[in-house]
């Protein structure tokens, strides 16, 4: 499995687990691209998928690659 594949495989299953939709999984990938990078936070809007929701599967993604996060979350 080629490094991309694992990567849409870690998100796509992080996302069925967090029941995140697939249309929405593109949005984790550049998380996952950069698990130490800066993440978007919550605005308190209402958004719909909530920044927090992408990073909770961003980081589930990144644990499933065995590449956890290791910065804290803004």
């Amino acid at each position: 499995m080629s490094t991309d594949e694992a990567v849409d495989a870690a998100i796509r299953d992080a996302a069925e687990e967090l029941g995140l939709p697939a249309y929405y999984r593109s949005l984790v990938r550049s998380l996952v691209r950069n698990p130490n990078g800066r993440w978007p936070r919550c605005c308190g809007g209402g958004c719909s998928p909530c920044a927090d929701t992408l990073c909770q599967v961003a980081l589930r993604a990144c644990e499933l690659l065995g590449t956890p996060r290791t910065e804290p979350l803004p």
